[in-house]
């Protein structure tokens, strides 16, 4: 008997899916646990695997919005029979943007035409002095003034043999069509968790850290083992973690009935994936080695950037980094991501004069703008977490 394909529940909440394509055709044979079709939720674009191997006979629902549940493909033996299952709602007709005629090019007169009044040529007092000085017809010389009236330059331009300057028509700006960008599950999950955020009272913090062990403590461990490629994310990753860990304050989540403050650092690091902005979890940063977060850290960014994260990796996210570093971006302040109580803003690390034991020197320096939520955590406490967050990346030996 063929094998039902039935739209999973990937997440808690979800309630339907988008089917976005399929990686199968109709006929192909399917091993179990292979990719079958790519799956659109409210959090990510995931792949969605084959429970049974056979032969795809039939797929029912070849895309669009599914409620979860739903059957959408059956998996059986070559030739077998497959039931019939109710049409999924055929999609909604996509709103075409209405073409502007172009307007009509405005025409151009004929370089033949000559401006008159009543048979007598218009010219300019000027330019006819010229004209009869110089003994030029002013019948064979076409004007470029207002309403065709010749001027001076237009004699003196006919006297030295130059083109008649012709009368510029207005250029036609061709009408283009407004693109129209469907909003996916994910671009409308961003959307309404950010409108969340911008009701929630915050306040920022910034300061400045210098980074110049930071920067010796990454080359150094990048010389030590080529393979694993440490960078400044894996570091600040371990020193909030740590942070977080000392600062329980922080890493905290505001409900109406209390306020929830969690046992382990779950960092969410925000990454641009192709279908917007994601923050996967490393979960229990503060137990991990630097070398363990690079290994996550790389898997998870890799794996959004193919739009290859499962729902599980974007939650229980307890604290969030956004880096624009490498934008060259100085400074900046990130909106929360809520549930959680505070972000930190990453800037880029770069070349600054400081002061130091009475003298000036250059260290590379980076800003650090953190973001709370007041309705969980007061400025003493936070205040106190950012400067932990400092003192650990000026000497990360304190926190590593």
């Amino acid at each position: 008997m063929a094998t039902e394909v039935i739209l999973p529940r990937l997440g808690q909440g979800m309630e339907s899916g988008t089917i976005v394509r399929w990686l199968k055709s109709e006929g192909e044979p399917v091993e179990k646990g292979e990719p079958l079709f790519e799956l659109d939720t409210d959090k990510v674009t995931q792949e969605v695997e084959a429970e049974a191997a056979g032969v795809l006979l039939k797929i029912a629902v070849p895309e669009g919005e599914v409620p979860v549940g739903q059957t959408v493909a059956f998996i059986g033996a070559e030739g077998e029979d497959v039931p019939e299952v109710a049409a999924a709602a055929p999609p909604q007709e996509e709103i075409k943007p209405v073409e502007a005629e172009p307007a009509p090019a405005p025409e151009v007169p004929q370089d033949a035409v000559v401006a008159s009044d009543n048979g007598r040529v218009k010219a300019s007092p000027l330019a006819r002095r010229i004209a009869r000085e110089r003994g030029i017809e002013l019948s064979g010389i076409r004007g470029t003034g207002p309403d065709g009236r010749i001027v001076a330059e237009d004699v003196e331009r006919a006297e030295a043999g130059g083109p008649a300057a012709p009368v510029a028509a207005p250029a036609v700006v061709p009408v283009g069509e407004v693109e129209r960008v469907p909003l996916s599950n994910v671009r409308k999950t961003i959307a309404r968790r950010l409108t969340e955020a911008w009701q929630i009272p915050v306040f920022q913090l910034q300061a400045s850290a210098d980074m110049t062990r930071v920067n010796a403590l990454v080359a150094r461990l990048r010389e030590r083992d080529p393979d694993v490629r440490i960078t400044v994310t894996d570091v600040l990753t371990k020193v909030c973690a740590q942070a977080l860990m000392r600062h329980r304050e922080v890493n905290a989540e505001f409900t109406e009935e209390a306020i929830l403050l969690h046992p382990s650092a779950n960092v969410g690091l925000a990454v641009a994936a192709p279908h917007g902005l994601v923050v996967p979890v490393i979960r229990s940063a503060e137990r991990l080695s630097l070398t363990e977060i690079a290994g996550v850290r790389a898997d998870l960014v890799g794996r959004a950037r193919e739009n290859k994260l499962r729902a599980d990796d974007l939650e229980g996210g307890t604290f969030t980094i956004s880096n624009l570093g490498m934008y060259a971006v100085e400074s900046f302040t990130a909106v929360l991501n809520p549930p959680q109580a505070a972000i930190v803003a990453v800037g880029a690390t770069e070349d600054r004069v400081v002061p130091i034991g009475g003298e000036t020197a250059v260290r590379p320096t980076v800003t650090l703008t953190c973001t709370f939520d007041h309705r969980a955590v007061d400025g003493a406490p936070a205040a106190a977490f950012l400067q932990t967050l400092k003192e650990s990346l000026e000497d990360p030996g304190l926190a590593l």
